[in-house]
């Protein structure tokens, strides 16, 4: 080992790396040839090659020491008493944890080596504490003191040829929990030795050429070395933790990206063992959805027979009765909802999806569903495998009564395929064009003509058998349009289509004479040219009298058309619901009609319009309940602010600020709302009036958190620029004077809580740090964190803590929680996460992989949630798909027979047949099983109740029958292989195991 030593000191000798630097400029500066300069790098080079190879014979000489060391430590353990073994089992039980977080990271050879190798010295470092216990008192400070036994001091302090790293790792473990006297004890000793050592003059050039030597070879020795001793190594890390326990109290330590998260466990928990997390009795059931998707969709509002609007937000497609102030939810689908089509027979509905990504990265893929606008059943799931990207637009053929389907999907080609849908089989398939597909029709009296239109062009498609043929529509003389928005249909079978230059032309068809060997063949050619707006036509609607409304884009006019195509009335949207985007026929002599805002509006022309629909229009971030009414605010991107009320489902008010909002709070008297901004500055707004109180400002970055005091004498302003900002609240609200700043955050403010005293504020930040504050100590960072681990919090917002931190799925990367929060009364919580799902929580919630209630309706990640005052409903907000959810909380005996009910004992309950027929088939994919936990039927009215009962009776039947038959797949359901594994996968997430427990990444 001397040897191998001295070779090594002797390749790191300063001099000869001077000499290699004077080289370097030599031969820069040189004006020798080529050749020269070639024969000097050659030379070097073959000099470090030695080098590294003396540093591999050093270090491989050194994992065979530590090799033995430890081994005779095993054995050592093997011999200990009995009453040692829980301790070491729980130790095993870490060493998941350990490596899992080393090796996730992911980094090069040499950083891997590294880890490896830090991580041995430890361990060596710390047995050889666990040695020096054994010895005498006497012996062991005269071990310290003398260094005439040079081989015993190498064996507790390393023989690495870096004993500054080590003496690094070990400062950096001992400081977290203020470490026992043993380690104290190799700390000295490590001092003591390091004047004597012969590596101190050539720190800097040691540690340069330690990270070049990563070969391969190298690394499987390491490699076989960790996995040898893996448990000896992470036993002994284990009991000096619990050395550290017995001073400060328990605690548990969370690891998110390898990094450690410590939570100290209350003095009132008395065996942590003992806890149990069991799925919360109450659930959850849609019951609102507020919103609408019309700024990138077009003809997506319809009137049913049933006097409801069809429309879509989200992954939801709604039905509302807007004369009985209710809704119906359709919640098939696993992502955004992008295009819809309605039967002939005004009753079966087409939807068509996005493609989307589930929470394990596994791709969602789009399809179409079509399904009963009365039971919202499920008739068929149409196109898995075949769409790509998404479902554009698609439509029912209307000259053989609905029974067929065509879609154009999303790809590049934008591939028109024709599915006979109630046998689920695709009949023709073909690509259109490269360009933008915008509309797509069956004609309504030639059963075999399909007419596309998009982004300068419009095909008549001839469809026959399997094989689909394309004639393009020939402008002629007419000026071509940069875009042919829409398609409608005369009575006489004329295609009427509207552009973006605000033209309707009429295409007619007529007959060109026959070829030789051919027959007679039709061809559209464009009969008469309509200037009917300024700007777009953006829709078109054929009425049931025969007569045309159309809706324009840039003038925002709705025109009708009487039998001859003459303008007859015409009204204007007004400009602050926005441009049209749909219009379609409603009761009497009213229309519908959805715009780019997000409004559904109904109206006539004699008496203008009513809004019956509106939600945001950009991200949606901010959300605060009322502490006391059945109101809460959301405030978005689109800088607008809106009071809803929760009872009445109804809008309050809305304002615009100035600038985007992004979080919220009520002050307990309710008399005003605080409002946080992405640049810094927050505005105080009156909750009656919506009449700005106050404006202030807190450095120039997104405020994250407003949060008052439970009395409401205090707002905490939490910022991106990592500070949290107090102001004292005087006037009921009104007054903001400031009172100080908590600085100690290492990145950006995500979430804060108060005590219910004021003294105290606990903060999450950006890189998962858990910090305290005392408050009338000046906003001082409490060091000692375990001093605050039985505090009492006033809510419960911060994502990390010990009484919520088994909210977090398990590989998370700490940003797959976007929100939660506490039930007032203290027996939920309610969590928002990135992968579209709202959960409900068990509170306190200390166990990991906790089981919990997923609900699906959102498709883009939940940003927040919050508890209206009662506990009554949860309100969760969507970011991209801008949608506002309102959810009832109901006890699991009052929910209806389709929701699962998941049992978390030793023994698993069988989930009866009919408990998820009305949702989805048995056999549907992963994303359609999700919806489980869903209500594919809800609806706020006595009459959905029984309908739904009926329904799930009939299914339930159904089930039954095609169990006791043994039979194949219901010609209505969707085979596919992948539902019971997902289901599977939900089951065990809510099924806790001693063992899944041990192997948790908590310590």
């Amino acid at each position: 080992m001397e040897e191998g030593l001295s070779c090594l000191a002797a390749a790191c000798d300063p001099s000869a790396l001077a000499t290699f630097c004077t080289d370097d400029s030599i031969s820069a500066a040189s004006t020798s040839d080529v050749q020269d300069r070639l024969s000097a790098l050659e030379l070097r080079v073959q000099q470090q090659e030695d080098e590294i190879t003396v540093l591999k014979a050093a270090l491989a000489d050194v994992l065979r020491r530590l090799a033995i060391s430890e081994d005779h430590v095993a054995s050592v353990r093997k011999s200990a008493p009995s009453k040692g073994q829980p301790s070491l089992r729980e130790a095993i039980s870490m060493s998941c944890i350990t490596n899992g977080s080393t090796g996730s990271r992911k980094t090069s050879h040499s950083s891997s080596v590294s880890v490896a190798r830090k991580e041995t010295l430890s361990s060596a470092a710390k047995s050889g504490t666990e040695k020096k216990k054994e010895k005498p008192p006497g012996q062991k400070e005269k071990k310290e003191d003398s260094h005439s036994n040079d081989q015993s001091a190498q064996t507790q302090a390393s023989p690495s040829p870096q004993p500054s790293s080590q003496t690094l790792q070990t400062h950096r473990q001992t400081p977290e929990s203020k470490s026992s006297a043993p380690a104290k004890s190799i700390k000295k000793s490590l001092t003591v030795e390091k004047p004597h050592s012969a590596w101190e003059s050539s720190d800097d050039s040691r540690n340069k050429l330690m990270r070049v030597a990563s070969t391969s070879k190298l690394i499987s020795k390491v490699a076989k070395n960790a996995d040898k001793h893996k448990d000896v190594i992470v036993s002994q890390a284990k009991m000096s933790t619990r050395e550290k326990n017995s001073q400060e109290g328990e605690y548990i330590k969370m690891f998110m990206r390898g990094r450690p998260i410590t939570m100290f466990i209350p003095s009132d928990v008395e065996n942590y063992d003992d806890i149990r997390t069991e799925l919360p009795p109450e659930k959850l059931k849609l019951e609102w959805v507020y919103g609408y998707r019309g700024r990138d969709c077009r003809a997506n509002v319809y009137l049913l027979p049933t006097g409801e609007i069809v429309y879509f937000i989200a992954s939801v497609v709604v039905l509302f009765n807007y004369e009985e102030r209710t809704q119906r939810h359709y919640l098939g689908h696993t992502d955004c909802v992008k295009c819809l089509a309605v039967h002939p027979d005004k009753i079966r509905i087409a939807t068509g999806q996005l493609a989307g990504v589930d929470k394990d990265g596994r791709p969602l893929q789009p399809h179409v569903r079509v399904w009963d606008s009365v039971s919202l059943a499920t008739l068929q799931v149409i196109g898995l495998g075949t769409f790509e990207r998404g479902v554009g637009c698609l439509d029912f053929s209307k000259a053989d009564s609905g029974t067929h389907l065509c879609v154009i999907d999303d790809s590049n080609e934008h591939m028109l395929t024709v599915w006979d849908w109630q046998r689920k089989s695709k009949i023709a398939e073909i690509k259109t064009t490269n360009e933008v597909v915008l509309a797509v029709e069956f004609h309504p009296t030639d059963a075999n003509t399909i007419i596309t239109c998009g982004k300068s062009h419009i095909f008549f498609w001839t469809w026959s058998g399997n094989s689909l043929s394309r004639k393009q529509g020939i402008f002629g003389k007419y000026e071509k349009p940069k875009f042919v928005q829409c398609l409608a249909f005369l009575g006489n079978g004329d295609v009427l289509t509207g552009d973006s230059g605000g033209i309707i032309l009429i295409w007619g068809k007529t007959t060109v004479e026959a070829t030789p060997g051919k027959g007679a063949k039709g061809v559209y050619q464009i009969s008469r040219q309509i200037k009917a707006h300024d700007g777009s036509v953006f829709t078109l609607c054929q009425m049931r009298n025969g007569m045309l409304l159309t809706g324009g884009g840039k003038d925002r006019k709705i025109i009708l058309w009487d039998h001859d195509l003459n303008p007859e009335r015409e009204i204007e949207v007004p400009d602050q619901y926005g441009t049209i985007r749909a219009v379609a026929e409603g009761k009497a002599d009213q229309f519908l009609v959805g715009t780019s805002r997000n409004f559904v509006l109904r109206g006539t022309f004699n008496d203008g319009f009513i809004v019956e629909v509106q939600g945001h229009t950009d991200e949606l971030w901010g959300l605060a309940s009322h502490p006391f009414k059945d109101l809460f605010l959301t405030c978005a991107q689109d800088r607008q602010v809106c009071m809803w009320n929760s009872v009445d489902h109804t809008l309050e008010w809305t304002r615009l600020l100035d600038e985007p909002g992004h979080c919220a709070d009520f002050h307990p008297s309710g008399a005003v709302v605080a409002i946080g901004t992405h640049s810094g500055r927050w505005f105080v707004l009156d909750a009656e009036t919506r009449d700005l109180v106050s404006i202030h400002t807190d450095g120039n970055e997104q405020l994250s958190v407003m949060r008052y005091s439970v009395d409401g004498t205090l707002l905490a302003v939490g910022s991106h620029d990592n500070f949290i900002y107090l102001y004292v609240v005087t006037e009921n609200g009104r007054k903001y004077s400031r009172y100080g700043k908590c600085t100690g955050h290492s990145s950006y403010i995500t979430h804060l809580d108060w005590s219910p005293d004021n003294k105290y504020i606990m903060s999450n930040s950006g890189d998962y740090e858990i910090l305290y504050w005392d408050i009338p100590s000046g906003c001082k960072l409490i060091r000692n964190r375990s001093d605050c681990k039985d505090i009492d919090w006033t809510t419960y917002t911060c994502v990390l803590g010990f009484q919520v931190f088994g909210v977090w799925p398990e590989g998370s990367d700490g940003t797959d929680i976007n929100a939660l929060v506490r039930s007032h009364n203290r027996k939920v919580i309610a969590v928002a996460d990135d992968f579209c799902k709202v959960h409900l929580f068990q509170y306190p919630c200390s166990k990991p992989k906790a089981p919990s209630h997923k609900y699906s309706a959102h498709s883009s990640h939940v940003t927040n949630v919050s508890f209206t005052h009662s506990d009554g409903h949860l309100i969760s907000t969507g970011g991209k798909d801008m949608s506002i959810i309102q959810w009832k909380l109901v006890e699991k005996v009052t929910l209806p027979p389709n929701d699962i009910v998941l049992d978390i004992g030793a023994t698993k309950v069988p989930i009866p047949a009919s408990e998820n027929a009305v949702q989805s088939p048995a056999h549907l994919p992963q994303p359609f099983n999700e919806m489980n936990q869903n209500e594919s039927v809800t609806g706020s009215s006595p009459a959905s109740l029984e309908s739904n009962l009926e329904q799930s009776a009939e299914h339930s039947e159904e089930q039954s029958e095609e169990h006791s038959e043994g039979s194949s797949l219901d010609p209505a359901e969707p085979s596919y292989e992948e539902p019971s594994n997902e289901l599977s996968e939900e089951h065990s997430e809510s099924t806790l195991t001693e063992e899944q427990q041990d192997n948790s990444p908590v310590s």
